[in-house]
């Protein structure tokens, strides 16, 4: 583990007392420093996705358009632009290493610095001083943004190489996806090192201790719209809050909305709904923590925009979020659907929510015969006409992605900040010094 030396992270800016006010996410009364430290960041969720989920969770028979978490929460704005050899457009895992560790380095950089040099990052930090850390991602776990804050290499992609630096990171709580990068010699290490393994999410239950490493999936767990409402990401979020509470010294736990931003990618904007309606389930399990014990300081994020998501489009000054609310699966699994079913106009009606056209058809028809992923791609595109989606991107963009916080600290993230400043401020709130037990 590398020794968290001087890292250029001030300490200027920790709160000297609690003076929060009805207007304010900091408790009135709170220590000033917060004991624990939970940080969730929604992976590609640009502002446009939050404006997205306002209005796709509004109930339309009220004249008030209510409130989300994230409205609750809001605070500030963050810039994400990587160091200056890549642009102005960052990547996962520039910016996770620019919130993990306080210095900006280039695309692909896992918590190394632009000469590829390790970087000491917050869950480091938080070990030294005898705190508990854990992640809990909807990807799998030695993804970009995890990977981030566990581990260090050069390159996002050496997925094998981030799973066996995990062995070294003693994280307590690793819950997630991802157990094709985990060998079973890997796994045997791991359990020689006092970890639970499982693999099966109704295990979860069951885990009374730390330390424990959860993967779930092959690679990302299923996408929230087709799994039945099973909210996994609020229920790693608490167990991994059960689990690291039990650390009397305090803990720093990492969760990921991880597939807002694939969704993103994809331009599906039904299925990043359900991904953005999952991760703020999440965030309410947090909130309700961060109420109950006082002591807790949550800051949330986004670490790009992903996709260029308009919330209306083509001229037409409309969005029909009720389209959204009725498709049931996510275009690939009723493309599959479809692909495999002879009655396959019934199906995609069925699954979409509404009746193609028969032009529509046409198109869908000509899709369908050239296989799944020309078909998923026709019914993103057709539900996208139907809402009224727009997007101007398969990648990343630039702008700028909101803060939320709430809890003792809260207030420092107030403003407009640069992803650096956020990873600064969290680390000016740890322990000065470790508790002696």
């Amino acid at each position: 583990m590398i020794s968290p030396a001087a890292t250029g992270s001030p300490n200027s800016n920790v709160p000297t007392a609690a003076t929060g006010s009805p207007n304010s996410n900091v408790p009135t009364a709170a220590p000033a420093r917060p004991k624990n430290i939970i940080i969730m960041i929604g992976d590609g969720m640009g502002p446009a996705y939050t404006s997205a989920y306002r209005y796709y969770k509004d109930n339309p028979d009220t004249e008030e358009i209510e409130q989300t978490v994230f409205d609750r929460l809001l605070v500030g704005m963050s810039s994400t632009y990587p160091a200056s050899v890549s642009g102005y457009v960052t990547d996962s895992a520039a910016s996770a290493t620019a919130l993990a560790t306080g210095f900006k380095s280039y695309n692909g950089a896992i918590s190394v610095d632009t000469e590829k040099r390790p970087l000491p990052t917050l869950m480091e930090k938080a070990k030294t001083l005898g705190l508990a850390t854990g992640v809990a991602v909807t990807s799998q776990v030695n993804h970009a943004t995890p990977a981030a804050f566990l581990a260090h290499n050069e390159s996002r992609r050496n997925y094998i190489d981030i799973a066996q630096s995990y062995l070294d990171s003693d994280a307590d709580v690793i819950l997630g996806g991802g157990q094709q990068y985990f060998s079973d010699s890997l796994l045997a290490q791991f359990t020689a090192k006092g970890y639970q393994h499982i693999d099966d999410f109704s295990q979860l239950d069951m885990v009374t201790n730390p330390k424990v490493l959860g993967l779930f999936a092959d690679v990302q767990l299923p996408w929230a719209i087709n799994d039945n409402q099973s909210h996994k990401l609020s229920k790693m979020t608490q167990k991994a809050i059960d689990l690291l509470s039990q650390n009397q010294q305090g803990f720093v736990l990492l969760v990921e909305g991880s597939l807002i931003d694939w969704a993103g990618h994809s331009n599906d904007i039904a299925t990043a709904m359900g991904e953005m309606d999952e991760f703020a389930a999440a965030i309410e399990v947090v909130e309700q923590f961060v109420r109950q014990s006082k002591d807790t300081l949550v800051v949330i994020t986004a670490d790009h925009n992903t996709g260029g998501l308009s919330v209306g489009a083509n001229d037409k000054y409309e969005w029909n979020p009720a389209v959204l609310h009725k498709v049931k699966a996510s275009p690939d699994e009723i493309a599959s659907r479809a692909v495999a079913d002879n009655h396959w106009q019934d199906v995609i009606a069925s699954l979409i929510g509404f009746t193609p056209t028969a032009a529509e058809y046409t198109l869908l028809d000509n899709a369908r015969m050239q296989g799944n992923e020309p078909l998923t791609i026709a019914l993103r595109k057709l539900i996208d006409v139907y809402s009224n989606t727009g997007w101007t991107s398969g990648g990343h963009t630039a702008v700028d992605v909101q803060v939320f916080s709430s809890g003792p600290g809260a207030r420092l993230f107030s403003g407009h900040q640069d992803n650096v400043d956020i990873a600064n401020k969290v680390m000016s709130l740890l322990p000065l010094t470790a508790v002696k037990q």
